[in-house]
């Protein structure tokens, strides 16, 4: 089987985790993570991003099913179900614009750049010695801290259902996934 340049962007995905640990103003390259499937869905109508190009999936198939460490489990039917990657969806969005809303009130002055990454939405990491200031506005380096803390966070979680069940079981629930489906369908007047 001959093997394409998409087939490594497993290493794009891994890249750029590595490079938001040394210096956080990377975490502004996940933004091509949003807007490329959203692009492709918009314009092809397809999940062609999902099916081909996403670098965070090809790295769980290549460490669950290459590298062997996923028990290889069908994923929940509760975990497939409309209502919980609907909710998820919500609930990711929901954390979304809290992390806009932070970023703004820096811009804003009205509070002071937060320095961590938060995992799992919950959890605060000191990532200070990923930012050491630089000529552009604090909020710019806020909405960075924002961004790789979502970042991280899905990657922990596809990280986690790839161990307990198949290795792409974060594309199941992957909330850009879930919304390329939604303008897919939209797209093709199903509903």
């Amino acid at each position: 089987m001959s093997r394409h340049w998409y087939d490594y962007l497993w290493i794009a995905s891994l890249t750029y985790l590595v490079l938001g640990f040394f210096n956080i103003l990377f975490a502004w390259l996940g933004l091509l993570c949003f807007f490329i499937p959203l692009l492709i869905a918009l314009v092809k109508g397809s999940k062609g991003y999902c099916n081909r190009y996403c670098g965070r999936g090809q790295l769980f198939a290549l460490l669950g099913g290459r590298l062997g460490l996923s028990r290889k489990r069908d994923i929940p039917g509760w975990m497939k179900s409309k209502w919980f990657r609907y909710g998820f969806l919500i609930f990711f969005f929901i954390m979304f614009f809290q992390m806009l809303w932070t970023t703004y009130l820096v811009f804003s002055g009205a509070a002071d750049l937060r320095q961590a990454v938060t995992l799992l939405w919950t959890f605060r990491l000191p990532w200070h010695w990923a930012y050491h200031g630089t000529l552009l506005h604090p909020g710019v380096a806020q909405f960075a801290f924002g961004f790789y803390s979502v970042m991280l966070t899905s990657t922990v979680l596809g990280l986690v259902t790839m161990v307990l069940f198949k290795p792409r079981s974060w594309c199941v629930y992957c909330p850009m996934g879930t919304m390329t489906q939604l303008i897919c369908k939209a797209k093709s007047g199903k509903q």
